[in-house]
């Protein structure tokens, strides 16, 4: 087993090893995904996730404890009895896939999908984690949070969590190894965003405050 110190995430190899994990896991997504952005590391979402895992509270935090500027984020939480490799734990998360059928969603009622659907979601291309050690927990005494922004798991669209395709077909010029490297740092309010910006264009107040996305990244994967 790694040390528990072997795992903190201020250690660039460890944010290093978190975010390859990530990018190796959606590139080879099962069907191929053509819109899937390449993570990157995002230090204020590592000491959100960090602060969360330090409270050793064993449920998922507030939506306003994890926000990065103007964006909330998702959140997957893994929990282990012995120092488990980050690469093991977002693996563990990942493999929730047998449960799950693309298009279709859960194969049973009971399965739980929603940590491999966050890791695999498109549009969530920052991550940040954070480890605790929880010795007044019975068992489970190491406590690993990572936090997405954007967020994934948009209700109504868990059944698919990206775009099926050709690998970078949706960003043709922004590709990296399958993996699309052109993401906006501006988000939507509403989902029906692009048919208004269409419509009535980006100049009035609506469209230009709440649909900052599809007016200012028109060729970017959002």
């Amino acid at each position: 087993d790694p040390s528990f110190g072997a795992l903190l995430t201020t250690k660039e190899e460890v944010q290093k090893e978190i975010v390859d994990k990530h990018n190796d896991l959606r590139r080879t997504v099962s069907p191929p995904a053509s819109n899937m952005l390449k993570m990157e590391w995002d230090s204020k979402a590592a000491t959100n996730a960090q602060n969360w895992a330090d409270k050793c509270l064993l449920r998922h935090s507030r939506s306003e404890d994890r926000v990065v500027g103007t964006r909330h984020c998702g959140e997957n939480l893994f929990m282990s009895s012995r120092p488990i490799s980050w690469s093991h734990a977002i693996q563990g998360w990942y493999d929730e896939v047998r449960h799950f059928t693309y298009g279709v969603g859960k194969n049973h009622p009971n399965a739980v999908v929603g940590h491999y659907t966050q890791v695999v979601w498109y549009s969530s291309y920052r991550v940040g984690c954070g480890i605790a050690y929880c010795p007044n927990q019975k068992s489970l005494k190491y406590y690993q949070v990572c936090q997405y922004c954007p967020p994934g798991n948009f209700v109504g669209k868990e059944r698919t969590p990206y775009l099926e395709g050709k690998p970078c077909a949706s960003c043709p010029n922004h590709c990296d190894n399958g993996l699309c490297t052109n993401s906006c740092e501006y988000d939507d309010v509403y989902s029906n965003c692009k048919d208004l910006a269409k419509k009535i264009g980006c100049k009035r107040t609506l469209t230009k405050n709440s649909c900052k996305a599809a007016c200012q990244c028109p060729d970017k994967i959002y």
